[in-house]
């Protein structure tokens, strides 16, 4: 046989071997609130939930490449992750596993018809349902550092792949008025309708796992919902692993600050695209996917973003007429100010990206990211072998771009965490971190 033959006929297998060099273990806990508490989401909403549509998952993936680098993947269907509950789970975790903050990614679906785990409606509750909110959130915390614990100590050979689907049902929702930007429908304003989905399969080929996403809120259940639920994600995760016995099925949010499902209202409406993102899914599943291999390299920075400095006369004058999202931050500077304390001026975001050998890189932004940050991605780092995630380690408020802030609109509201309104530089700041992070990894040079 010719060398050249020969080298052709044992590059695929060469590719395939690279492609199973991984270790992968995989854990879900319940974390459904045993007792009726307030729900997360709206804020005019103050009763607990009634009843459980559909009960909520904390899941973790743990990835280990051949050189022994490992990293942990936790979703969780929930409003978000605040920094000090990510830290919190974290800290646990390094110290069972010994697993470092920069290795792992906690991504909640932002789902608004579960429990309360923070924000302005925590502080107003009475002492007899806080008590019990946080007993939850004791709980809550305990169960997903267990289930990361439990995926790294049960690591086993695995191949990775992925491809790409499409979700019909996401929509932009600022939709301009003579009154200005509101929320509602925006048929041609810009969304991200790619399902990313990640194959995780044995060695011999079976299904293990699938991990996947979609860029929209979590908000087909509205205001008026009393029932828990995982919304669409949730949906879609339980289809999933219905069909498929025995396989894992992971929801990531993508940048869905600015986006909504269309139409939304129901829960047979959240049923209705849960499939839909399911059977783009199992699409993607059922075509050519492109294999992953590694070397894996991951990166994380915290990064100071640009708040807007005013004085007590600039607030109070802002505060004439405005709006109820913009009244968060004017009434609780003012009271802050009033108390002797400071405004901030920067606020501390967690920023990470992890990158698959030269097979993908998965961007995780923090906070309710707004589309254009996919945009800003693609500029940055390349179109291709490209997975772009928000609401990554801390969603402390809504991380505008410059565009969303000279328009304004409900996505300008900037922390709920805190009171503070974000700069438009601050899409450079990220950005510069983002390609920072793409660069120590090999993405750029």
């Amino acid at each position: 046989m010719r060398p050249s033959l020969a080298l052709a006929l044992a590059f695929p297998a060469l590719l395939a071997a690279q492609a199973s060099d991984w270790q992968v273990g995989l854990a879900a806990t319940d974390i459904t609130p045993a007792e009726p508490l307030p729900m997360a989401g709206y804020a005019a909403r103050e009763a607990p939930f009634e009843s459980v549509a559909d009960p909520l998952f904390a899941k973790a993936l743990a990835i280990q490449d051949g050189d022994g680098t490992r990293a942990l993947l936790i979703t969780a269907d929930l409003l978000g992750f605040t920094r000090e509950r990510s830290e919190a789970i974290c800290a646990r975790l390094q110290e069972a596993t010994g697993i470092r903050r920069e290795q792992v990614i906690l991504n909640a679906s932002h789902t608004h018809a579960g429990p309360l785990v923070a924000g302005s409606l925590l502080t107003r509750a009475t002492p007899e349902t806080r008590r019990k909110i946080e007993a939850y959130i004791q709980a809550m915390e305990s169960k997903i550092a267990a289930a990361g614990e439990k995926a790294l100590s049960e690591l086993r050979p695995a191949r990775l792949s992925w491809g790409r689907g499409v979700a019909g049902f996401v929509m932009n929702r600022r939709e301009f008025t003579e009154r200005g930007v509101i929320l509602g429908t925006n048929a041609t304003g810009p969304a991200d309708r790619t399902v990313p989905v990640l194959r995780v399969e044995a060695p011999d080929g079976k299904l293990r796992a699938i991990v996947f996403g979609a860029g929209s809120h979590c908000t087909t259940l509205t205001g008026g919902n009393l029932k828990i639920s995982g919304d669409y994600a949730g949906v879609a995760q339980g289809l999933l692993q219905d069909s498929l016995p025995g396989v894992q099925a992971m929801f990531m949010t993508g940048c869905a600050g600015d986006a909504n499902p269309y139409p939304r209202g129901t829960l047979d409406l959240a049923r209705r695209h849960g499939g839909d993102l399911a059977a783009a899914v199992r699409q993607v599943l059922d075509g050519e996917l492109a294999p992953v291999r590694g070397p894996l390299r991951t990166e994380f920075r915290t990064v100071e973003l640009p708040l807007e400095s005013h004085t007590r006369r600039q607030i109070e004058t802002m505060q004439t007429g405005a709006r109820s999202y913009r009244r968060f931050f004017t009434e609780g500077a003012l009271a802050k100010l009033d108390r002797g304390e400071s405004l901030l001026q920067t606020y501390a975001a967690p920023l990470a990206l992890w990158q698959f050998g030269k097979d993908l890189t998965l961007v995780a932004y923090s906070g309710e990211t707004v589309v254009d940050y996919v945009r800003l991605a693609q500029e940055r780092l390349g179109p291709l072998k490209l997975w772009v995630s928000g609401y990554n380690n801390d969603v402390f408020g809504y991380l505008p771009t410059a565009r969303i802030l000279r328009e304004g609109g409900y996505e300008t509201r900037g922390l709920y965490v805190d009171f503070g309104l974000f700069r438009p530089n601050v899409q450079d700041v990220v950005m510069e971190a983002i390609a920072d992070m793409a660069r120590a990894a090999g993405r750029i040079q």
